[in-house]
């Protein structure tokens, strides 16, 4: 009998446990309950807090990558992301993180070669679909592969403000890129890094800590591009659209 009671017993604690991967603190929860109060709760994508050591951002994945996007989702709510460092840094152009070796990572560690277990994502490039790297667009880091196949954890937040008119047609010369109207409003008025497109899978936008991902953005760097004070991250699923 008393085994009986037992086995109830963590069976019904198992029922009642933290939805998440981890016990979250008081501080987290205020924060999770803060984010999904500024989301839309009818939307039908998939939203994530992203807190640092800076601040507080929120993306919103994209159904139009579906590979990405339940990759990412499902890497979020494993805890995989948490501790990570943003381990890549450039000022004006974007921030990056996802690197599993940056959770133990010594302070002059190079770091960017980490992988998750598992295979690379293919690609999921949606220019066509008007998906671009606007300021704030939410993208996977990979390497130079001809297939253009996804890291399957490494992501990069585009950070790089608004051009003027004549520093996007200079760009834009010198990188021989060939940009259609609704291209050239947007990196004029919100910003964003015009060479990527076709080259990297976008898979998510922000809604919001623009605030953040600028004062990542500002942080001193090494050489390697790494902040010489780390940048860490967690991550939750704040929104999440069951599968039909």
């Amino acid at each position: 009998m008393k085994k009986i009671w037992v086995f109830l017993f963590i069976g019904l604690t198992a029922c009642h446990s933290n939805k998440y991967f981890r016990s979250i603190t008081r501080e987290e929860r205020r924060s999770i309950n803060t984010a999904k109060q500024s989301i839309n709760r009818n939307d039908t994508c998939n939203y994530v807090l992203i807190i640092t050591t800076k601040g507080e951002m929120v993306v919103r994945l994209f159904n139009e990558t579906p590979l990405h996007r339940d990759n990412f989702i499902n890497k979020v709510k494993e805890g995989f992301y948490d501790s990570l460092l943003f381990h890549r840094v450039i000022n004006n152009f974007m921030i990056q993180g996802g690197d599993p070796n940056s959770k133990t990572a010594k302070t002059d560690q190079s770091l960017g070669g980490g992988s998750a277990i598992g295979d690379r994502i293919p690609a999921e490039i949606r220019v066509d679909q008007h998906i671009y790297h606007e300021r704030g667009a939410l993208a996977a880091a990979r390497t130079n592969n001809p297939a253009k196949e996804s890291s399957n954890c490494q992501f990069y937040l585009v950070q790089k403000p608004a051009f003027r008119q004549s520093e996007l047609d200079s760009n834009s010369t010198k990188r021989k890129l060939v940009l259609n109207d609704e291209q050239k409003a947007l990196y004029t008025s919100k910003g964003g890094t015009p060479h990527l497109d076709g080259n990297y899978t976008v898979f998510g936008e922000m809604t919001s800590g623009f605030n953040v991902l600028d004062s990542i953005a500002f942080t001193k760097t090494n050489k390697s591009d790494r902040p010489e004070k780390d940048v860490q991250m967690k991550m939750f699923v704040i929104h999440s659209v069951k599968k039909k």
